[in-house]
């Protein structure tokens, strides 16, 4: 009988290696944000004690997007309650939500004589509506303040809580957005909680709520997906008649978070986008780069063409 050798005796040498991680490409390089503009809203934000997913995140378009004047909102606070894997985003046990928020925020977007506001949030589940409330309070102050601004809402699924989104579809924002994040395989384990049918139903119920209203989601690719599961998303969004896409490169915010499979190509980037308009959506951002806010300030003209 063959000696047994203790595990902690085996050699570096003689342990399976970890599988490499793939190389960042060239394509993948972003600009450092600067500029009047950005730093004009950088330092508003500081001021008011506001947070932006573009920070939060840590998107790479953040420079682009706020010389455009447009900019991505952190409602409810810093901190998630849940603890999906691709997101940079604190996680933990929030503070208790600050109701004065709405204001803070639509004072912002007039003093920054925003042209297109981006709301959104960490998922609230310590609460009973999920936060739904400080979504549609901000929204009707930003209109009171700013008529001219063009508002999208890039919500959670509020854990299924459809009064939640209810009250948020009454307050009537120019472009509901949810994503959809991944594909039906890697879901639950990319996202804990949530669930693909899920966010298909909240899509499909903004539709019936309002056939003319935007409705908008989004994905990430490069985790452990094939090209051929993206276009099964595809098809389930536009199952529930959801109008602009967005697909970009995910990017794993360090080595602690759910691993990048692969890059993908430009090729394949311009290969989703005509799979995209082929099968109806309106208005479609495909590329490495592409976050879910990008370009958001053209994506209501375009898809109500």
């Amino acid at each position: 009988m063959a000696e047994l050798i203790p595990l902690a005796e085996v050699s570096r040498a003689e342990a399976p290696a970890a599988p490499a991680r793939p190389r960042r490409p060239e394509w993948l390089k972003a600009r450092a944000p600067s500029g009047e503009n950005y730093s004009d809203v950088l330092s508003l934000m500081r001021e008011k004690g506001l947070h932006t997913v573009c920070e939060e995140a840590r998107c790479p378009n953040l420079g682009e997007c706020w010389n455009h004047r447009t900019a991505t909102f952190l409602l409810l606070g810093d901190t998630c309650t849940r603890g999906c894997r691709y997101c940079a985003i604190g996680k933990g046990k929030p503070k208790p939500i600050d109701e004065a928020e709405p204001e803070r925020v639509a004072d912002s977007v007039a003093h920054l004589r925003l042209k297109f506001a981006v709301l959104t949030s960490v998922n609230r589940d310590d609460q009973p509506d999920g936060g739904a409330h400080i979504f549609a309070r901000t929204i009707s102050l930003i209109r009171e303040s700013t008529p001219e601004c063009q508002i999208e809402v890039l919500i959670p699924d509020f854990d299924g809580n459809w009064d939640a989104l209810q009250q948020v579809l009454d307050a009537r924002p120019d472009v509901l957005n949810h994503n959809i994040e991944s594909i039906p395989r890697l879901f639950r384990r990319f996202r804990p909680r949530a669930t693909f049918d899920q966010s298909i139903e909240l899509l499909a119920r903004a539709r019936a709520f309002d056939p003319q209203l935007v409705t908008k989601s989004g994905m990430m690719v490069g985790a452990g997906e094939t090209n051929a599961e993206v276009i099964e998303v595809l098809d389930a969004l536009r199952g529930s008649d959801v109008n602009v896409l967005t697909i970009g490169q995910y990017l794993a915010p360090d080595a602690s978070y759910w691993p990048v499979d692969r890059y993908v190509t430009p090729a394949e980037f311009a290969m989703f986008k005509d799979a995209a308009f082929a099968r109806g959506f309106r208005h479609v951002e495909s590329g490495p780069l592409v976050r879910s806010s990008y370009n958001a300030h053209a994506h209501v003209g375009a898809s109500q063409h």
